[in-house]
């Protein structure tokens, strides 16, 4: 098996939006409940991109096998040394360590950033158990739970909330973090 990750391009936008919609039509890793269009996809990643921020493809053997990406953690400026990661992987490939390797590239990217969190939003579903495992491995620890607060599938829905603090001494920023206001105008 050879895995490779490379930011991902506009090129694959139809695989991500793929992969993400059968989530969002049969799983509850995400609460949407329509799919978005490639368009829209479009747009999220050009916004990502405005930022600064990493978003990754994985490929087992040349075949697109996940995505993850960073996004702001909230817009207020005070928040601009926060991002939370989100990962997606094709089930043919769920277990061969493709999610270990985009969080690990997530992580040092968002170091190399200057930037301090990496918050992770781990809702109920059938790889809820093994994304929480793999975030404490490398390092997350859980912060909270919110309890039911999604409905989807005709069921209540609770959203785990782990932290990576990557300068935990609370040591001053070192650069001037994301810039949330020019990037929302």
């Amino acid at each position: 098996m050879s895995l490779t990750l490379r930011d991902a391009t506009a090129d694959d936008i139809p695989a991500i939006t793929a992969l993400y919609g059968r989530e969002v039509v049969h799983g509850s890793a995400t609460f949407e409940l329509d799919p978005p269009t490639p368009a829209e996809m479009a747009q999220r990643f050009a916004a990502v991109q405005r930022l600064g921020l990493p978003w990754l493809t994985a490929e087992i053997d040349g075949a697109f096998a996940g995505y993850a990406y960073t996004s702001p953690f909230r817009t207020r400026p005070a928040y601009r040394y926060g991002v939370e990661g989100s990962i997606y992987i094709e089930e043919a490939a769920r277990g061969r360590g493709v999610g270990r390797a985009l969080l690990e590239a997530l992580i040092e990217r968002t170091r190399e950033m200057s930037l301090r969190h990496v918050i992770a939003a781990i809702s109920d579903s059938e790889t809820s158990a093994a994304s929480i495992g793999l975030h404490g491995a490398l390092g997350f620890r859980e912060i909270g739970v919110y309890r039911q607060v999604g409905w989807k599938f005709e069921r209540w829905l609770d959203v785990t909330l782990m932290q990576l603090d990557l300068a935990p001494g609370g040591e001053p920023p070192d650069g001037p973090g994301l810039d949330l206001v020019s990037s929302l105008a």
